[in-house]
């Protein structure tokens, strides 16, 4: 092909990413960065987020929308352009999906004008980003509707609670949050991919996690001796070490099976054996066919290493969330919405994360996607990870996310 083909290829593409519409105006995109800093400041957790819930409703309903708070007083849906026949089952919605709620970890970014004014709470995982992306492009479209040119409804789902095992989705959609949705999009923030970007993935994007939580007890006794009791602290030792490696050899290793402690809490005295110990952590993975048979695997390793210490175990194994699944299709219009607002260059492929995700389970009853959103400035080498303290944002992200959102709504239509 000839170097005037290629330019004119490049001048029409680029003339149709200018053609449309959905662009975040100037005055929108300050005041979305301005409520985004405003969440990061007042972060609440799972099912209390009354704030956070009460400032989203009041922005909708400035402007002309008539959004509805779920059942439970946190949480809220929004309809565009959805008529009663559509609410009630006629599968035309596009819904869009934010998670609204924090996490319960310091704010440890001491130099940040915006810093979380609640102590041992932080909006350390980019949910106030998600929320500012969907309700940005909930403002946009409900304009474009006014205008007779959003070509299908669209519904924004603003769900609480999903970092509580097994996540608010459950919930919302006993609220109906699905009622009449044909697809379902939803963004993520990822650290490792520079803003201006997105990260796409067919398939599982995320991993399976449940949450387990072990208590182990013994007689206790001196340390002088510990042969004639239970030495309850190698007994502890032994499950942190073994289990996972036990766990690992009993399914396929692709399927990435892995149990990872977060907390061990055993003994007061250097020369006393306990009576009690409490472990907790995490069991991930990365297929459906390893998530079912997690529990029964997990239990036996448990036990089979406690036993051969003579500690006697209670576990409370917490189911949470399948993977995340992306759709083909759906994942194929994450793609072209993104191509078409800022080109080809601004989708990058992602891997398959170990990190768990409630959106799995709306996949689980319509088709549906979510990308990686990027929100690492650009040249900067430092990452600052999710679930951290220092945890913050590029928010020129902000603007990709809404401008992503508004182009897969009016790309849909029709599929």
């Amino acid at each position: 092909m000839s170097l005037e083909s290629d330019a004119d290829l490049l001048e029409a593409a680029g003339a149709a990413r200018a053609a449309l519409p959905g662009r975040l105006p100037e005055p929108l995109r300050a005041e979305l960065v301005a409520f985004r800093r405003d969440l990061h400041m007042h972060p609440e957790l799972g099912n209390q987020e009354f704030r956070t819930t009460a400032a989203i409703k009041a922005r909708l309903e400035k402007g002309g929308l008539r959004p509805r708070v779920l059942a439970a007083g946190t949480g809220l849906v929004c309809d565009i352009g959805v008529d009663g026949d559509q609410r009630r089952g006629g599968s035309e919605i596009l819904a869009m999906r934010a998670d609204i709620d924090a996490l319960p970890i310091p704010d440890a970014k001491t130099e940040c004008p915006y810093r979380s004014t609640v102590p041992d709470r932080a909006h350390a995982c980019g949910h106030d980003v998600h929320t500012a992306v969907v309700l940005g492009a909930g403002l946009i479209l409900a304009d474009l509707h006014r205008q007779g040119r959003l070509p299908q409804p669209v519904r924004l789902v603003f769900q609480p609670a999903e970092e509580v095992l097994p996540g608010g989705a459950a919930d919302a959609i006993d609220c109906g949050v699905l009622d009449g949705v044909k697809r379902m999009i939803a963004v993520h923030c990822d650290p490792r991919v520079d803003a201006g970007k997105i990260g796409l993935r067919e398939g599982p994007i995320t991993s399976a996690c449940d949450r387990l939580e072990i208590a182990l007890d013994g007689p206790g006794g001196h340390t002088a001796r510990p042969h004639l009791t239970t030495d309850l602290v190698t007994a502890v030792a032994r499950v942190v070490t073994d289990v996972p490696a036990l766990v690992a050899r009993r399914v396929d290793t692709r399927s990435g099976l892995a149990v990872t402690w977060g907390r061990i809490e055993s003994g007061h005295a250097p020369n006393v054996i306990p009576q009690h110990a409490e472990l907790s952590g995490t069991v991930r993975c990365l297929d459906m066919e390893a998530w079912r048979e997690a529990p029964d695997i997990v239990h036996a390793a448990i036990d089979e290493v406690a036993n051969l210490h003579r500690a006697k175990s209670e576990i409370n194994y917490v189911r949470g969330v399948p993977p995340v699944v992306n759709e083909p299709g759906v994942t194929e219009l994450l793609n072209d919405a993104m191509t078409a607002r800022r080109g080809p260059e601004s989708v990058e492929a992602t891997d398959q994360s170990l990190g768990g995700e409630d959106f799995s389970w709306y996949l689980e009853q319509v088709p549906g996607a979510m990308a990686r959103l990027g929100v690492r400035t650009p040249g900067e080498r430092t990452v600052r990870d999710l679930h951290q303290g220092d945890f913050d944002v590029d928010e020129s992200a902000i603007t990709v996310g809404v401008e992503l959102f508004t182009a897969a709504a009016l790309l849909d239509a029709g599929r």
